[in-house]
């Protein structure tokens, strides 16, 4: 089509303007006749612009109209020149404040200013037109996307320098470059060896650190156990629907790399979005170098809510550092992340607003569900369906309702942009940059939630991909071991004692646990088999004995109901059969982990990409599935169930 017009019928009728509102807001839509927009396209703007509460302009790009096609004929209306391509700025340009404004000096002779007019800029040019001012010595107008292209490229080199070092430079103990201190290797290998050499001297010894393991996994499994009770607390009542005009403008960004084939998916996902187009701001974070992703999101002709934004070279080479380039140019009031392999519920934004608009200014973060649409494609991705259920369905449900510290799910995060600035977005060296920022947030005395909204995503179907996916994830946790555990007085002030211990478990979950327990369960049951059941001939023999029952029995219980509550509210019965395969599969955990370790060491932040796009399930299969099976049970539903 190469028409700039595109009237959705689905839109508001486009019969004539009867308030006075409408009635100016068409006015200011009126130049556009002269270029050959049809009439009733500007009336249908000016409605969708009043049901919505936007500018006028902003509904009429939202209907279709090319922005390259409005701010051409703005400028024949004005008398000033048009530029699309590459021009000089001037020394006063300023990222991204210039963008922002949507005005920038030009250097050399002749006009002096780049103008890409929007709101009340737009208006005044228009009274100024309308006044006869002359304006072709002084402006020159184009593009909001050439506008932004612009300044980016003139300052590239400070782009890059805040996405990586922001946080570093404001505190380089929040930050994961640097890796663990001396006095953290110091005290690691001093434990160790203590450890060891304790155990070799003297069996008392090793029976009390056997205790001390024990009660720290024991403890975890507490953790997890009581997460999985709080679960079932009624969710928040939903408050009446919010009128489109009193939404806030939202924003996504989407940090893109080697992703030219799922690109157009991920567009008719995005586009599926119950949200007024009008105040959306879409950003599509692509790497320099990544030219076949580029290229497919431009066959695309995206509509004016995407820009394209393109991350100027730059060290770590991260997912978080991606976007961070993007939380600078983000125009709404809140900001959702998703990657390139979601498929997020349509009403999700809209439901991440409303809940945004009631909750308290300290919650800066709502999470929500994460689910898998492959499940068919192989055991692993049963299993990981499985994980999913159990973490997202019931895990941070449970954290969220205890107001513990949620560890984010790296996707469908919906933040305030406010805050996520404050707090210098994401540490751009933590290779699992959710585990890190979720954490942070509540050291600064923020707060996250999960709601009930669920996006669907792609699990790796293959050993080596899911091998690779994981090892970036334990990677991360490792690295936020690190920062939290090198200013413990400071941690303990910023978050108590409560948040030391839930911290400390944790981190027992996440990084030690799947370190030692295989070998610790390798150790009891060659025990077992050599000696037999353990007779105690001791009290300190006693209570190893008993702890050890206890932590596999708790362990593999807490495992397993936990998994059944998120499958049955997931509507995931079906794979009770794969239940038994949770211990290989925790033990490939391991193995994962283990490998994370030994990147840690060798190469910190490299970043093991995880393709996508190789999912034998279609979207539409995707689709049919929810259809047939319903949507997961909520848990309102489930306690009316249960009686």
């Amino acid at each position: 089509m190469n028409s700039p017009f595109f009237i959705n019928s689905c839109d508001p009728a486009t019969s004539p303007a009867t308030t006075k509102a409408r009635l100016l807001q068409e006015e200011r839509l009126a130049f556009l006749l002269e270029a050959g927009c049809p009439a009733d396209l500007l009336a249908q703007a000016a409605a969708l612009a009043s049901a919505q509460g936007v500018e006028p302009e902003a509904a009429l790009l939202s209907l279709g109209v090319g922005e390259s096609f409005f701010y051409r004929a703005l400028a024949v209306h004005l008398g000033v020149a048009f530029a699309e391509t590459d021009v000089r700025l001037g020394s006063g340009a300023r990222y991204p404040h210039s963008i922002r404004a949507g005005v920038a000096p030009l250097a050399g002779e002749g006009p002096r200013w780049l103008v890409a007019p929007r709101g009340a800029t737009l208006e005044s040019l228009l009274r100024r037109r309308a006044r006869g001012e002359e304006m072709a010595g002084s402006l020159v107008v184009t593009t909001p996307a050439n506008m932004s292209r612009l300044v980016r490229t003139r300052a590239a080199p400070a782009i890059a320098a805040h996405a990586s070092l922001a946080l570093l430079a404001r505190d380089p103990r929040l930050c994961a470059r640097d890796g663990a201190s001396e006095g953290q290797i110091c005290a690691g290998v001093a434990a160790l060896v203590f450890a060891a050499l304790a155990c070799a001297l003297a069996p008392a010894a090793a029976s009390v650190v056997a205790i001390a393991a024990s009660l720290a996994f024991l403890a975890g499994i507490v953790l997890r156990l009581v997460a999985g009770l709080a679960s079932f607390a009624p969710p928040a009542r939903r408050g009446p629907r919010v009128d489109d005009r009193l939404l806030p403008p939202y924003s996504i960004i989407v940090a893109l790399h080697k992703e030219a084939r799922i690109v157009g998916e991920l567009v008719r996902a995005l586009e599926a979005i119950d949200y007024p187009r009008g105040k959306l701001d879409i950003k599509l974070v692509v790497e320099e170098h990544d030219a076949s992703t580029r290229e497919a999101l431009e066959a695309l002709r995206l509509p004016s809510a995407y820009e394209i934004v393109v991350a100027p070279p730059g060290w770590p080479q991260t997912k978080p550092r991606a976007l961070n380039i993007a939380l600078n140019l983000v125009a709404g009031d809140y900001v959702a992340i998703f990657d390139a392999e979601d498929a997020p519920a349509p009403g999700q934004l809209r439901d991440a607003a409303e809940r945004f608009m009631e909750a308290s200014p300290r919650v800066v973060c709502l999470q929500a569900q994460l689910a898998i649409d492959n499940v068919e494609d192989s055991w692993l991705t049963r299993l990981f369906s499985i994980e999913y259920a159990a973490l997202f369905d019931v895990t941070t449900h449970g954290l969220a309702s205890l107001r513990w510290p949620v560890p984010l799910g790296g996707t469908s995060n919906h933040f305030r942009v406010g805050a996520l600035r404050r707090l210098c977005g994401w540490d751009a060296w933590n290779v699992t940059e959710d585990a890190d920022l979720g954490l942070r947030m509540a050291r600064f005395g923020y707060r996250s939630e999960t709601f009930h909204s669920t996006t669907r995503e792609e699990a790796p179907a293959r050993m080596k991909a899911w091998i690779t996916q994981r090892r970036r994830w334990a990677k991360g946790w490792m690295q936020t071991f690190i920062t939290l555990s090198r200013d413990p007085p400071r941690l303990r002030r910023e978050v108590g004692w409560t948040g030391m211990v839930f911290y400390a478990l944790m981190m027992v979950n996440l990084v030690l646990g799947p370190l030692l327990w295989p070998f610790l369960s390798a150790f009891m049951a060659f025990d077992l088999l050599r000696f037999g059941p353990p007779c105690p001939d001791s009290e300190l023999a006693l209570v190893e004995a008993t702890l050890w029952v206890s932590v596999v029995g708790f362990g593999a219980g807490s495992i397993v109901w936990i998994a059944l509550i998120g499958m049955r509210r997931r509507r995931l019965m079906g794979l009770w059969a794969f239940l038994p395969l949770l211990l290989p599969y925790y033990l490939l955990m391991s193995a994962a982990t283990w490998a994370a370790l030994y990147d840690l060491v060798l190469r910190p932040f490299h970043w093991h990409k995880t393709e996508h796009g190789l999912s034998k399930s279609s979207w539409a299969k995707a689709g049919r599935a929810l259809v047939e099976t319903g949507p997961p049970i909520v848990l309102d539903e489930e306690m009316r169930l249960a009686g």
